[in-house]
């Protein structure tokens, strides 16, 4: 499974999480403790906000631990909101297209998990996106197509919302192809003011999400797995829970598909 995380707050450099922690993201691309493998190595990606709308983005095909751009990017660029990504491949070919983070406009998304029997589903779920949508994937991941169904259900307006009902499009397309709803879905993603993620399976096995200060006072990330336990506390984010961290708070809330939520409210 892949690996990743999320930092907002004060403006830091890259490698803060990048690579300079004793369990940073780099060595977390070749010695996960908290994934079914400990290798992530087709590919990686960080988007970064500045003082742009849109995020900046580098993403290559080689493993995070084996590319020197990315260490010296780390070195130079400082950011108070970024997503970096290490990938290991559920489906789709290693190529930069594929790897995570995927832009849109202001957005950003990164996604651990994947969609059961996407191969059968796939069409169907492409077919349901507009002309504009459509026009805008350019990998071949359930990721990538994730995050453009997101976009459709009003992501910029409801977040939560948005992800609730992109979920619930994936679990009914599944039905309708006659196969079970299998989903896991550990994702984050942010307009550059904001940073959501969301924990979320079919069964009882949800990729792992934690959340923890980064320093006092400094700021705080969302990640797959700590990148460091000397003297810093980690909290494990329950499965079926939406996270949103603002510079001031976090709210954590439960997250079900929003037919699960419907039939609930009736």
């Amino acid at each position: 499974m892949c690996r990743w995380a999320a930092y907002l707050g004060d403006a830091i450099f890259l490698e803060d999480v990048i690579a300079a922690p004793s369990h940073s993201l780099i060595v977390q691309s070749h010695g996960a403790k908290e994934a079914k493998s400990p290798i992530s190595a087709d590919g990686f990606g960080v988007a970064w906000y500045g003082d742009r709308p849109e995020p900046g983005l580098y993403r290559d095909v080689l493993p995070a631990w084996s590319d020197t751009n990315l260490r010296s990017l780390g070195r130079q660029i400082k950011s108070g909101m970024f997503l970096a990504h290490v990938r290991a491949s559920t489906g789709g070919a290693t190529s930069r297209a594929n790897c995570h983070p995927f832009v849109s406009g202001r957005w950003s998304f990164m996604h651990n998990g994947q969609i059961g029997g996407f191969e059968k589903i796939r069409r169907a779920l492409e077919n349901s996106l507009s002309d504009t949508l459509f026009d805008q994937v350019e990998g071949s991941t359930d990721s990538e197509l994730f995050f453009q169904l997101m976009i459709g259900e009003g992501l910029a307006q409801d977040p939560l919302g948005a992800v609730s009902r992109a979920t619930s499009r994936v679990l009914d397309a599944a039905r309708r192809a006659g196969i079970e709803p299998s989903l896991k879905l550990t994702a984050a993603f942010s307009d550059g003011r904001a940073l959501h993620a969301v924990r979320y399976a079919t069964d009882e096995h949800a990729p792992t999400l934690y959340t923890g200060a980064f320093a006092k006072g400094v700021g705080r990330c969302i990640v797959s797995e700590p990148f460091d336990r000397d003297g810093r506390t980690w909290h494990e984010i329950p499965q079926s829970s939406f996270v949103t961290m603002t510079r001031d708070s976090t709210s954590i809330k439960p997250f079900a598909p929003a037919a699960v939520q419907l039939a609930l409210a009736g």
